[in-house]
Order: structure tokens, then sequence, then C-alpha cells
């Protein structure tokens, strides 16, 4: 079997105590003709955590609720304190919709019912899961990239602010004394010093201004350019 060559496999953990439904699930996935899937099977969630703890790496893991010594909701609680980030989905026999819940509220991304799950629709799942999952991390790392590139330009602004006015006070000053010492009785070459020193300073005062009133161009943060460069697979 052949598939397209712009998808890469989905490793797939699925935790699960019913040998006969392991084998359907296998069967699922080799026959989709769309995806690739490597499927690893482990019979209970202790065995399952020690092979996520071992450092296998998953794209997706498939649980069922129901085990002899455990459950899918403790077996999520466990996965979050291992600060796990693999998507999860519960696979279920039952509809219960507190159940469904419970699972989401600890981070469960999907919910599917045996019974409802046909022959490529469970393939079709997990690839819509792990594009899902995908796409939204992706969008959280570029907006808080566009945060970050907010912070530095508002403290750029503030710091233009405080040299523009750590400039004009003393600036002030020494063109007050500039001009007290001007009405004085001074000499050609001193006077020519003075104006020279005037100059420089109304130099200094148009530069202030200048900088003072830049205006910095508002960036759309949601273009689709910055959202380009900003994203990892945009980067130059």
């Amino acid at each position: 079997m052949s598939y397209p060559e712009s998808q890469e496999p989905l490793a797939v953990l699925l935790v699960e105590d019913d040998p006969n439904y392991v084998k359907v699930v296998q069967y699922q996935l080799k026959k989709d003709p769309s995806r690739e899937f490597h499927l690893t099977w482990k019979e209970s969630v202790e065995e399952a955590l020690a092979e996520l703890k071992s450092g296998s790496k998953f794209d997706v893991i498939l649980t069922d609720y129901s085990f002899p010594t455990s459950n899918g909701l403790e077996f999520c609680l466990q996965l979050n304190e291992m600060g796990n980030q693999i998507p999860i989905a519960f696979i279920t026999a039952t509809r219960d919709i507190k159940l469904a819940i419970e699972a989401m509220k600890l981070g469960v991304e999907d919910f599917l019912l045996k019974e409802d799950i046909g022959e490529s629709h469970l393939a079709r799942a997990i690839a819509n899961l792990v594009e899902r999952v995908g796409l939204r991390r992706q969008m959280h790392a570029v907006e808080k990239r566009m945060s970050i590139a907010e912070n530095r330009a508002q403290a750029i602004r503030e710091l233009v602010v405080t040299v523009c006015h750590e400039f004009n006070n003393p600036l002030a000053a020494i063109k007050i004394s500039s001009d007290l010492i001007q009405r004085q009785a001074l000499s050609n070459e001193d006077r020519v010093l003075m104006k020279q020193l005037d100059k420089n300073l109304e130099r200094i005062e148009t530069e202030i201004k200048r900088l003072r009133d830049v205006t910095f161009e508002k960036i759309d943060f949601h273009s689709e350019e910055v959202t380009r460069r900003a994203s990892p697979s945009g980067n130059s």
C-alpha cells in the first residue's frame, strides 16, 4: 500500500484492555489509504505510562475509559502531572456526557464512541485531531511572538520619552545661561563662540524634537506577511 509522499506517518499510542477491539483499530488504520499509522498498543495505564516515560514519541494517544486497576481520567491526570503535550482522544463504549465534560476539563481533545467509528472514521478523526492541535499551537506561538514584539515597541516608546525628557531640562538651562552670558560685555571672539554654541544648541534641540515626534508604524499583527515571518516555518 502506498501513501501520499507529503503525509508523514502518525505514531499512535493505543491504551486498551480489549484485544479484540485492538484488532479492529489495527485493521482500520492499516487499510486507510490516505495516511500511514504506526500503532503501539499497551493493555494498561501503567504500561502506557512506562512507555511514555521511556522516551517514546507519539503524535496522539487513544485511550479507553475503563481499566481493571485505573480509568481514563486518572490516566489523564497522571499525564498532566508529567507535563504531557500529546493530544489525547477517548474511545469509549458509552454515551456519557458527564464523562466527556470531565475528560475535556483534563485536556482531552476528542471523545469517540466505539460504535460510531466506521472503516474510515477513526483514521480521519486521528488525522484531523493532530492537524487541529498543531494549528492551534502554531497560532499560539505566533500570538506570543506578536505580544513580545508589541511589548518591545512599547518599551522603545517609553525609552524615547525618557531620553527626550532627560535632554530637555539641561538643554533649557544651558540656553538660559547662554542668553545671560551674551548680555554681558564680550569680546568679538567670545561672541563668535557664543553664536556657535547657540547654533549647536538649536541643532541638538531640533534632533530631540525629531526623536520625540517619531511615529511608530502600527503593525497589523494578523496580516499574512507578519504571520508568515513570525511562524517557525516562516523564518528565513
